[in-house]
């Protein structure tokens, strides 16, 4: 059995719940995890701690609290208001787990979904989005992971452009992966708003409704976007449905062309705000 998973945010308990709830076996079974695997729930390492063990089985996707924790061990972010990383930064294997969440990847495809924590840019085709995705796991996982750290931050530039090199091409790129909701039919990125599908500010559109997107008929599966609730089209599955927030934590089975959404309830770790 093939499962995606959406955002799980330190919530331990609910993964476990979830994972019984699928009966899912390592030895026989796969799941991605959609991003955000850390921070705002109260286990942040014990989802690490479950995760990593299972290799093979498990594909762990970076959102933007999974850098956020990255920013803020290599000191190069504070901690905010509401973060619950203390556990893995205190933990005396500090640095194992810090490691371990540096390689895991930005975007996957298992069976034929493309898998990302938050979006794509209409301009992307799903070749350009793999190999975007692995320029900037090269960096995560490369020896100058902290000077990069110190210039992956910033709203610009905000348009996606065929050109860009550098910094502004990996910051666009982090952006597009780990913050995007809302943008504009030539690629430009609205980094305010958080509401639903309907609060799209004029001119823009979710990422997934943007006129002339490459990847529209690649079958598609993110988290990231709590307020969307469960979005289940034929070929998009958008599943950060709220964990933290006292929703659920959502599973979809996706082999042999199946759609099995399962969900467990979650005790509130944070009121949205």
């Amino acid at each position: 059995m093939i499962h995606l998973i959406g955002d799980v945010q330190g919530c331990a308990q609910a993964l476990r719940r979830l994972l019984a709830e699928i009966d899912f076996s390592p030895s026989r079974d796969r799941i991605v995890l959609l991003g955000d695997l850390v921070n705002r729930g109260p286990d942040s390492l014990a989802v690490l701690q479950m995760l990593a063990p299972l290799q093979g089985a498990a594909t762990c996707l970076l959102g933007n609290h999974d850098l956020h924790l990255l920013a803020v061990a290599h000191g190069v972010r504070p901690v905010h208001k509401g973060d619950t990383l203390a556990d893995i930064l205190n933990a005396p294997d500090r640095e194992a787990w810090i490691a371990w969440v540096r390689e895991q990847p930005l975007a996957h495809v298992e069976a034929g979904w493309l898998c990302v924590h938050a979006g794509v840019v209409p301009q992307w085709s799903t070749a350009q989005t793999l190999a975007l995705a692995a320029e900037v796991q090269a960096l995560l996982r490369g020896p100058d992971l902290g000077a990069f750290l110190r210039v992956m931050y910033g709203n610009q530039p905000d348009r996606w452009r065929d050109d860009l090199t550098g910094d502004d091409r990996m910051r666009f790129a982090i952006n597009t992966f780990t913050r995007l909701r809302f943008c504009t039919a030539d690629g430009r990125l609205d980094f305010k708003t958080k509401g639903g599908a309907g609060a799209a500010p004029p001119c823009y559109h979710p990422w997934f409704d943007a006129p002339g997107r490459q990847t529209a008929g690649q079958p598609m599966a993110f988290g990231h976007w709590s307020t969307l609730g469960l979005l289940n089209r034929p070929d998009l599955l958008g599943i950060d449905t709220g964990c933290v927030w006292g929703g659920t934590l959502t599973a979809v089975r996706v082999d042999g062309g199946r759609r099995e959404v399962v969900q467990v309830p979650c005790e509130q770790a944070q009121a949205p705000g």
